[in-house]
């Protein structure tokens, strides 16, 4: 066995604890996999003896300018710096080394990319497209309904389980982002559609939307999705995770608190949440000049 070839079985390791301490998904752990072992073997060009345990801040910085100079997206290189400080405080946390090696790298700042915008009319427009004559029209109804009612990430609405249902509280209990679990409240609406799938669904599973003995997939939610905004004709054609937007941005617009809109997100730090201020201020601006008769004036 080489020594880069060990090396590369001490990183994988290593990150199997850091994903139990952590509590990852085996996505995220293969992602920075990826992540930790194109750093090792780029750093490893020019130093035989170089590696992700030892490496100096002069490499690290060296890797991130080699990623720009590949034209790889700021977003792209954000998520490998991250990757990089996550790894750096495990080792140091952990007595593996003293220092660490990112103090003073610059971050690479993801230009602020506001969510994508469904209009509250837009959004009626699609949840009264299913046709509910028919069985799995009251389930795509239930899943559209339940989207924008809770906010749930496409994932989290897949797996719901009915025993995560609380009915006479209208609340579903979530297992979210990092295994964390918070209660999310649904509506009078969305419960109306909720107790009329669990009605006439035949599939008896422990899932709210089961598929084949087990649950919905996610690209079984975003081609309903799909499919109903293109019979609402909405342009361009929303994700699921822009009713999640939705959810959110609608909230805020009625006066809902950031720090409430934040828990019902699942959101860990409020700074993601706030991207959703910004969209609300826009709409204001946009209203304004809209609306207020000097608002579109020519100087």
């Amino acid at each position: 066995m080489t020594e880069a070839d060990n090396s590369e079985i001490k990183i994988e390791g290593l990150l199997r604890r850091m994903s139990m301490l952590y509590s990852w998904s085996p996505l995220t752990v293969s992602s920075y996999l990826q992540n930790l072992l194109d750093f090792h073997g780029f750093i490893r060009q020019d130093d035989m003896s170089a590696s992700a345990f030892t490496a100096t801040q002069a490499q690290v910085t060296a890797y991130l300018a080699h990623l720009q100079q590949r034209g790889l997206a700021n977003s792209s290189i954000q998520r490998q710096r991250s990757a990089l400080a996550t790894w750096f405080h495990y080792l140091q946390n952990e007595k593996i080394r003293s220092d660490f090696p990112m103090q003073d790298v610059a971050k690479v700042m993801a230009a602020l990319r506001l969510p994508k915008h469904m209009s509250e009319v837009d959004v009626e427009a699609l949840l009264d497209e299913p046709d509910t004559s028919k069985t799995k029209g009251v389930r795509d109804k239930c899943m559209l309904e339940l989207m924008y009612a809770t906010g749930l990430r496409v994932s989290e609405l897949a797996g719901l389980k009915v025993s995560n249902i609380n009915r006479r509280q209208q609340t579903l209990r979530v297992i979210g982002k990092g295994n964390k679990e918070r209660e999310v409240p649904y509506g009078e609406e969305a419960d109306i559609w909720l107790s009329r799938w669990l009605e006439e669904r035949t599939e008896n599973s422990g899932y709210v939307f089961p598929s084949r003995g087990s649950h919905i997939t996610r690209q079984t939610l975003w081609m309903c999705v799909q499919k109903y905004a293109k019979q609402a004709g909405i342009y361009p054609l929303p994700s699921p995770h822009v009713l999640r937007h939705a959810f959110a941005t609608h909230l805020l617009n009625h006066g809902a608190d950031l720090r409430v809109v934040q828990t019902l997100l699942g959101h860990e730090n409020i700074t993601t949440t706030e991207i959703y201020t910004h969209v609300s201020r826009s709409q204001l601006h946009d209203e304004v000049n809209r609306s207020h008769p000097m608002g579109k004036r020519k100087i």
